[in-house]
């Protein structure tokens, strides 16, 4: 059910749900009579770390409640509460507290930037490291949420591993932004358009890696320098689509078109590992 301005309540109906992002567009059918009245969309692309936002919902049932706080922080990978990952995420002070979750996140001129999503906390409550979905994202996803009931999204058949101070001076890699390929899909489209895994097996962290593959440094044209890049830049596309990707290889720069899989949660975890 959803409940309005009106104190009415009206039930809904699911039309649509994105898991790894934790977004759902749902339906409603009101009397012609109401009037609703939508919030105005800004843009998540230009905020800034200090910038004030607003946070609305309904904390432990407090209904219409808000708290004001500031951006503490810019595409940071998320583990939510059921393993899940969000990437890109907004991380505010603004309190969130259970009811919250699908409230609006407020820039000053009262533009829509996020969806509360989750915190982290130890006591179930806020403790100040709270993060929102960036309404950017969400405006990308909706079109496919309303048409399809799911997102389709694009994704390269491979792993690969940031890079790191420590890994370019141990493997002596001739650049120190990128992200490293150490396992391509046998047979799958990124092996077929020639990019190139590890074949030195090290422990790198909790993690075995191979080392020797390819090194992205961009995809379409976007300047790749780590793992979040990698997932900005391929956040737009849906499987089947074509991309160009540039590599270091030992040294040679080369492009290459890759044909996109399906992506899947367990892809977004692997970002964060």
């Amino acid at each position: 059910k959803v409940g309005l301005y009106n104190n009415r309540t009206y039930p809904a109906t699911l039309v649509g749900i994105d898991s790894e992002d934790d977004l759902a567009v749902i339906k409603i059918n009101v009397e012609k009579e109401v009037v609703l009245k939508p919030i105005t969309l800004g843009t998540s692309e230009e905020l800034k770390i200090g910038q004030k936002v607003i946070a609305i919902g309904n904390p432990f049932g407090y209904d219409r409640t808000l708290t004001v706080g500031v951006v503490s922080g810019l595409n940071r990978p998320v583990r939510t509460g059921d393993g899940k990952i969000i990437m890109n995420a907004i991380q505010t002070d603004a309190s969130i507290n259970p009811g919250n979750s699908g409230g609006p996140l407020l820039n000053g001129r009262g533009e829509v930037i996020g969806i509360n999503s989750t915190i982290y906390s130890t006591t179930g409550s806020s403790q100040g490291l709270n993060f929102a979905i960036p309404i950017d994202t969400a405006i990308a996803v909706i079109p496919d949420l309303i048409k399809l009931g799911k997102v389709s999204r694009g994704w390269l058949d491979l792993a690969a591993v940031q890079l790191s101070p420590q890994l370019v001076a141990y493997a002596k890699l001739p650049v120190d932004k990128g992200v490293l390929i150490s396992q391509v899909v046998s047979g799958g489209f990124a092996d077929k358009a020639g990019l190139k895994g590890g074949n030195q097996m090290v422990q790198y962290g909790s993690s075995v890696i191979y080392l020797g593959g390819d090194i992205i440094t961009a995809v379409n044209g976007e300047v790749v320098e780590d793992l979040n890049d990698l997932y900005l830049a391929l956040l737009p596309l849906k499987s089947g689509q074509k991309v160009s990707v540039t590599v270091n290889r030992k040294g040679e720069i080369k492009q290459m078109n890759v044909q996109l899989i399906e992506r899947t949660a367990q892809h977004v975890s692997a970002l964060v590992r």
